[in-house]
């Protein structure tokens, strides 16, 4: 999954990004409105944590714009507030989840990755496909009946070879989608990774490398 943060409190956003980072998501962090929109314009994020208290451009009118502009995208709207009207005036904007200040970490988790599986776009809730089966829900993929012993980073290649149904995937599109803005585009982690997938499916190999565009199964 791929998030934004959009919080001003650094220390905020500091701690969520790299609680989410662990538990396997690429997330992008956000200090005011102004920059979450234009990072939301380039990179198609699957939820953005929204503080509805944002200098530069309110949170408010961040998410307008969002909910206008790129409608797959989830919105989780963080507040101070935690009062009724807040959390009624929250969701009509066009949020589709609302946590109030200070959360749980865990129910944070929680959220963001129940809004990850009904992100509106198309995905089948598990893939099939050369011996090869993923249940994103649960995080688990198995081939021939062997459950896969994968890495975040490993499950999230993984996935976005399955979800392409035989289609070519690009290194800069796994890129973009499983890693942070903060990955180097030049870096060979992704072949690293495809590596690494490659030898925990072990033999007969599945992912063919299609010289010059990329990656399938």
């Amino acid at each position: 999954m791929r998030l934004l943060i959009a919080e001003d409190e650094a220390g905020i956003s500091d701690a969520v990004a790299r609680g989410l980072r662990r538990e396997g998501m690429a997330v992008d962090v956000a200090a005011d409105g102004r920059e979450a929109l234009y990072k939301a314009r380039f990179v198609d994020y699957d939820v953005v944590v929204l503080d509805r208290q944002l200098p530069e451009v309110h949170g408010d009118d961040v998410c307008r714009t969002l909910v206008d502009e790129r409608p797959d995208t989830r919105i989780l709207m963080l507040t101070a507030a935690d009062r009724l009207d807040d959390l009624v005036g929250g969701l009509a904007l066009g949020a589709d989840d609302y946590l109030s200040k200070p959360f749980a970490f865990a129910e944070l988790v929680a959220r963001v990755r129940a809004l990850g599986r009904r992100d509106g776009r198309t995905r089948p809730e598990r893939m099939r496909r050369a011996g090869i089966e993923l249940d994103p829900a649960r995080h688990v993929a198995s081939r021939d009946g062997r459950e896969l012993d994968l890495s975040p980073k490993e499950f999230a290649v993984l996935r976005m070879l399955m979800e392409a149904d035989g289609a070519v995937v690009s290194m800069q599109e796994l890129l973009e989608r499983g890693w942070d803005e903060n990955a180097d585009p030049w870096t060979n982690t992704v072949r690293m990774t495809i590596m690494t997938l490659r030898r925990k499916l072990s033999e007969p190999p599945v992912i063919e490398t299609v010289k010059g565009a990329g990656y399938r199964i």
